[in-house]
């Protein structure tokens, strides 16, 4: 596909409204952070979006973007509920509601440098990881899994997994509206009864990391951060229950009617109108899948704790919980009238200002922090939501891939990137060296410049630095 771009500003390309398009596209990035790596058809997919029904304002794109199912990742666009508007699961991604959660500890760099091996050996025997591996709450069977499906990390909090304060620094409170567990399938459930509470494998991590840089001593107050404090970023999702649930509905779309009358460019676009039996009904099983990565991270949340409690004599608080793989009901204005919208948000980050109504009554006026983790060896950020963003309150989520899988392999040996990030004062605990070299620092784009180029475009404002100081991988 001939894909030509135009740059109307040093941060944001624009691609016009071409054959089937229904709007325009939006590229949110440095010439620099563009899609450059061969086989990278991000851009296509930016343009494929385009052509959903009902969609509204543009097919949006990240500065993290690269190539993924169907949607890019660092993909946004709605769609218009009440215009035919459709929900696509590939909007969402197979790991449902996977996200980011940053903790903070009562304690400096410098403080904890002495008992730091010892923190990570025990995170590292603590937290379960790898494909496939059992969790650190095993329910009991489907009844239990349902109420965990319904109510999410307020859920594991009831059942004694943390504090009521945990639930205040969460998005949704922990638990998004609408979850329906009768439309997870039982193979799906299967998947997850021995699986909360843990990282899973591939990008996944539970990082030890210090405030490197304060950019906004305000927001960073309110968000209950300081230069040199020690923090604990988590980042993992619904594991293997959110992958099936994905899978199930996919195939129930693709299958359908609707899917061969609207006929989209890609069958990973597979899609239903969001009021259609199909289209509720997805909705209802990713609610479910969301709720279950909160309780997730929950528990991974208290494992975290009694590791610090225990070597290092300190307690950690939350500082925000956000996904970046949802699609959410929300009113925008477009032409300035109100719509409701199912906004997908496919490796971005919801980013809302502040003044919001939906904020914690702490962060009304600062907005919550948006968490941009970088990857082993990389800083990463925390930054805010800015009012002038028109890509529906949505920023990047993390640095995003430049090499496949295959290509980190064939260019990074584990236990070579191990030594050297141990040499750089990283320390570093993985679940196997092949995980190990897959997620090497360059496979992603830098950082460093992907919060640049979001602060550039207006999405998000810079609150924080931060960098590692050991990490547990997936």
């Amino acid at each position: 596909m001939d894909i030509t771009m135009t740059e109307e500003s040093p941060f944001r390309f624009r691609i016009d409204q071409q054959d089937r398009m229904r709007v325009p596209g939006i590229v949110f990035a440095s010439r620099e952070l563009l899609p450059q790596a061969a086989g990278d058809r991000a851009l296509e997919q930016v343009v494929n979006v385009a052509m959903l029904p009902g969609i509204v304002r543009a097919s949006f794109a990240m500065p993290d973007v690269h190539w993924g199912y169907g949607f890019p990742i660092g993909g946004v666009a709605a769609t218009d509920i009440d215009a035919g508007g459709v929900v696509s699961p590939g909007g969402v991604g197979f790991d449902i509601s996977c996200g980011v959660r940053l903790l903070a500890a009562d304690i400096e760099r410098a403080e904890l440098a002495p008992r730091l091996r010892r923190l990570m050996d025990v995170l590292g025997d603590i937290i379960p990881r790898g494909a496939g591996r059992g969790g650190l709450w095993k329910l009991s069977g489907r009844a239990e899994m349902e109420k965990l499906l319904a109510h999410g990390a307020g859920y594991a909090v009831e059942r004694g997994h943390g504090t009521a304060r945990d639930l205040v620094r969460c998005e949704d409170h922990g638990s998004l509206a609408g979850a329906d567990p009768s439309q997870v399938g039982q193979r799906a459930v299967d998947r997850g009864l021995l699986q909360v509470g843990s990282l899973g494998s591939g990008n996944h991590f539970l990082e030890v990391q210090a405030v490197d840089r304060v950019y906004d001593p305000r927001a960073a107050a309110a968000f209950g951060l300081r230069a040199a404090q020690v923090c604990v970023m988590i980042h993992c999702g619904s594991r293997g229950l959110g992958h099936q649930v994905c899978a199930d509905h996919v195939r129930v779309m693709d299958r359908s009617p609707y899917a061969r009358a609207v006929d989209l460019p890609d069958r990973q676009l597979a899609c239903a109108p969001v009021a259609s039996p199909p289209g509720q009904a997805y909705l209802g099983a990713m609610a479910a899948g969301a709720n279950y990565a909160r309780a997730n991270r929950q528990l991974l949340t208290e494992a975290a704790r009694r590791s610090f409690t225990s070597t290092v004599g300190v307690g950690l608080d939350l500082v925000y919980d956000v996904s970046h793989n949802m699609a959410k009901i929300e009113i925008h204005e477009v032409g300035g009238v109100p719509r409701r919208l199912c906004v997908h948000r496919k490796g971005a980050t919801l980013a809302l200002p502040p003044g919001r109504p939906c904020l914690p009554e702490d962060l009304a006026e600062t907005g919550h922090p948006v968490l941009v983790p970088g990857t082993m060896g990389t800083a990463s950020y925390v930054m805010v939501g800015t009012p002038e963003n028109d890509a529906f309150a949505s920023a990047c989520h993390g640095a995003g891939r430049v090499w496949s899988r295959h290509q980190a392999l064939r260019q990074v040996r584990g236990q070579q990137l191990r030594d050297e990030l141990e040499s750089r004062g990283v320390a570093v605990r993985p679940s196997s060296w092949r995980g190990l070299a897959e997620e090497a620092p360059a496979a992603y784009k830098d950082v460093d410049a992907v919060a640049a180029a979001t602060e550039g475009a207006g999405l998000a404002r810079i609150v924080a630095r931060l960098i590692p100081l050991g990490v547990v991988k997936g």
